[in-house]
């Protein structure tokens, strides 16, 4: 029988598995002088022990769409895209930071003008045209990064079809806006993350203008969940008889079409004006 060993580098993977400030008080840290012979070697065991340990925090960060969020944000942050953390199976990217393959505009083919993509970022600084998804989903849970200018308002639509003049008539919107610069933010059944005139969203959770937020909208049958920023703001019933009736009430009403859908498209506001950046827009299709 003999030892057999691996001369270990100063790696980052180890340094997160035994942080300085985890060793007990009057102890060696595992990764320190007194613990690593030099030159020297540890026993395979103990290191192949730390990779699987590694393997494993990491799996477990990946099996939430939010796992990592916090940090990542709270680090540093550049605008740049998101390196948030996402279980891999199942998640598919709608906009991956380079390109808008998987969009087009309202009722067209085209991208619309005024829509571009900087640094991996998605963005518009001016008014224009609505953008929405090639392909149509019914249930799902979709993720993503966005930010606004001051005074900014934009939303987000899903199961949004193409039957009326505008996307908005059809499908319901997650609202995105600036509350303390715009006159919406008064009103908590138009503040950011609202079911936009239907349900109300709490205060005090979204971040101020300029600075990125995350949301996450989870859409299975009938039932939707808004989140944001790791905060589950509210949740209803579509087609139950206090959405009928709220809806019977606000100004969609007008349209039967409103939220009747049972797939469609997931749109992008682009007709207010102001600056609007999102990055890391993610899908996941929900059985």
């Amino acid at each position: 029988m003999f030892a057999l060993g691996v001369r270990l580098s100063p790696d980052p993977v180890f340094r997160d598995i035994f942080p300085k400030e985890a060793a007990p008080q009057g102890l060696a840290h595992p990764l320190s002088e007194a613990f690593m012979p030099r030159p020297g070697t540890l026993p395979l065991a103990l290191v192949v022990g730390a990779l699987v340990a590694s393997a494993t925090i990491d799996g477990c960060a990946r099996s939430r769409p939010d796992a990592g969020t916090t940090a990542t944000r709270a680090a540093g942050a550049t605008d740049g895209p998101s390196t948030t953390t996402m279980d891999t199976t199942g998640w598919r990217a709608l906009f991956d930071g380079h390109d808008l393959a998987r969009w087009r505009g309202y009722r067209s083919d085209s991208v619309p003008a005024g829509w571009r993509v900087v640094d991996g970022v998605l963005t518009k600084d001016v008014e224009t045209g609505d953008l929405m998804t090639r392909e149509q989903f019914g249930d799902f849970e979709l993720a993503w990064d966005w930010k606004l200018g001051p005074g900014g308002n934009a939303g987000v639509f899903y199961r949004a079809t193409e039957e009326y003049d505008h996307i908005y008539w059809s499908g319901p919107e997650y609202q995105l806006l600036d509350d303390a610069g715009h006159p919406d933010g008064k009103s908590r059944l138009t503040a950011a993350g609202s079911a936009y005139g239907l349900y109300p969203a709490p205060a005090g959770v979204v971040k101020p203008a300029g600075q990125w937020n995350r949301s996450r909208l989870v859409v299975r049958g009938n039932h939707v969940e808004h989140w944001l920023n790791g905060t589950k703001l509210l949740e209803y019933e579509l087609g139950s008889p206090d959405w009928t009736a709220k809806v019977k009430a606000s100004k969609f009403g007008a349209w039967p079409g409103y939220g009747r859908a049972r797939t469609g498209h997931i749109g992008i506001q682009g007709d207010h004006p102001g600056e609007l950046a999102l990055r890391d827009i993610r899908i996941r299709v929900l059985p």
